[in-house]
């Protein structure tokens, strides 16, 4: 399947270097290696911007050269050193922006990126070594490869092993451009004057083997940090308006699951009423979430509250796109396409509405369409973590325990825009609301903004989808869309059950099933 909605990819052997976990230690997140190679991309186009600077002023005379200050200096054979590594410096850059790249991957490419750098360096700082005039003095001093070392380890999230090896490969560079430099005619003496300007380079691994250790270190806190009950964090996979979602995995089970945080900051302060509030909330609707078991609702695992007042639900992965996705992508649906996802999400809201819970954000995104077992098309609802019961018509849900407005304005029913008590038919509202998007690709009603989109729902008929573009839609289809989308719940279907049974009783042509519905995901895979 070509697009995994809420999924990472899946894990990849973890290869030594980089991104390789110490011994008897925990491994650094993926998204966190991710990061780290994006950091090593801009250091890498860093260097090239600043190594062109550098031999520029060089020829220019600017740099100390023999010739005197703005006294060009002709091309030479060194020159080649600078532009092969500017030339690597830009490609690693490149790379490393390749959004399918493997992170470990790329990290230990910049190990050998490194060595490559301090060769260049090393043999570049010896390479005029007879031309400057004058005699050398053997003096201690820190060299670039030095600085090169200590960025390195800031940057990159290399293992105490790589960190020492490449380290120690790298700085010795300087003494191997100095052998260079001899065998080109230079005098340096002793071999011992090599070790006595550049010790301090070595004594600098040390240095980086510590500021490595204490990058790893904050990575493995991070990756424990985001241990939530059983199940261990991996790569983030979208962020949302009150949190994130994280792929997961149990830690003792095989099974992969996507759990889905709510920020703390979403609660109110710490330890405050409302946060309080917010969590015994958190526990009431997401019990009720989990008793959901519509083979169409997507299944909760688990959920729990962190020592930070994080709250998580821990869901299955899912294989496919959200509804939003598929027409973004895909244009819109036919009409028999659309009645097949309606009539299974109708399934998923029966159940929740026959419970007395209403999901309150019917949206596109919220509709998931995709890959089950051998079946296609077949559509998961999610987000019934911010459901509410109707039986407590007297108490605002976690998705308002703080002020957040609950639904979405272009999917949102009247009355719950108006702040009254609302039952099941608010969701038919909004699926109707989907079902219009489905089949034109356009909201119900266009704004400028939010407070426009309420006023249009609350105070505007809609126009029938079949005049939004020359969409053809069967008229049957298209008044039971419109009655969904009465102002008053009243006027709309008594339920989800009568709305499905209405659906299947429309006759469409050509047909949509599973034999369409599998041909469609197979053309489509690569696209999707």
């Amino acid at each position: 399947m070509a697009q995994h909605e809420l999924i990472a990819p899946r894990p990849q052997t973890t290869p030594p270097g980089a991104g390789s976990s110490d011994r008897g230690g925990r491994d650094v997140p993926t998204d966190i290696l991710r990061e780290a190679s994006e950091r090593l991309g801009t250091m890498s186009l860093l260097t090239a911007v600043l190594w062109t600077i550098a031999s520029v002023l060089w020829h220019l005379g600017v740099g100390g050269s023999s010739r005197g200050i703005f006294n060009p200096v002709p091309l030479e054979a060194g020159d080649l050193i600078s532009v092969v590594g500017i030339g690597a410096s830009l490609a690693l850059f490149a790379y490393t922006r390749r959004t399918e790249r493997d992170p470990r991957f790329i990290l230990n490419l910049g190990v050998g990126y490194m060595v490559f750098l301090s060769l260049g360096i090393g043999l570049l700082n010896h390479w005029e070594i007879m031309k400057m005039g004058g005699n050398v003095v053997f003096s201690p001093q820190i060299s670039w490869l030095g600085v090169i070392v200590l960025i390195f380890a800031a940057v990159t999230p290399m293992s105490a092993r790589t960190t020492i090896i490449a380290g120690l490969i790298a700085v010795s560079m300087n003494p191997l451009g100095m052998l260079v430099a001899t065998l080109r005619g230079s005098d340096f003496g002793s071999w011992t004057n090599a070790f006595l300007m550049h010790y301090p380079d070595y004594l600098l691994v040390g240095v980086g083997l510590v500021i490595s250790r204490v990058v790893r270190r904050l990575g493995q806190q991070v990756s424990k940090a985001r241990e939530m009950g059983s199940y261990q964090l991996g790569d983030l996979l979208k962020r949302g308006g009150m949190g994130e979602i994280y792929k997961a995995t149990h830690r003792m089970l095989a099974r992969p699951a996507a759990i889905k945080l709510i920020r703390p900051e979403m609660l109110g302060a710490a330890g405050s009423e409302d946060a309080q509030l917010a969590v015994k909330r958190f526990h009431r609707e997401a019990e009720a979430a989990a008793n959901l078991r519509s083979p169409h609702t997507v299944e909760l695992f688990d959920f729990g509250v962190t020592e930070d007042q994080t709250l998580y639900f821990v869901m299955e992965l899912l294989d496919g796109m959200d509804l939003e996705s598929l027409v973004r992508k895909h244009g819109p649906v036919p009409p028999a396409r659309a009645v097949y996802i309606l009539r299974q999400a109708c399934e998923s809201l029966q159940e929740a509405h026959s419970q007395g819970l209403v999901h309150r954000d019917i949206k596109p995104a919220n509709i998931h369409v995709g890959r089950v077992g051998i079946q296609h098309d077949f559509v998961k609802v999610l987000d019934f973590g911010l459901v509410k019961s109707v039986a407590s018509s007297s108490e605002v849900s976690l998705g308002t325990a703080v002020g957040r407005t609950p639904g979405t304005p272009a999917y949102m029913a009247p009355e719950m825009a108006l702040g009254e008590t609302v039952d099941g038919r608010a969701d038919l509202y909004a699926l109707g609301c989907v079902a219009y998007y489905l089949l034109t690709g356009k909201l119900v009603f266009d704004a400028e903004n939010t407070f426009q989109m309420v006023a249009k729902h609350l105070h505007h008929d809609p126009e029938p989808p079949s005049a939004r573009g020359g969409v053809a839609v069967p008229p049957e289809l298209e008044a039971l869309i419109l009655a969904c989308l009465a102002k008053k719940p009243d006027e709309r279907p008594a339920g989800a059950e009568d709305l499905a049974q209405s659906l299947a009783s429309i006759q469409i042509e050509p047909a949509w099933g599973e034999a369409e519905a599998r041909e469609w995901w197979k053309v489509n895979s690569s696209l999707s």
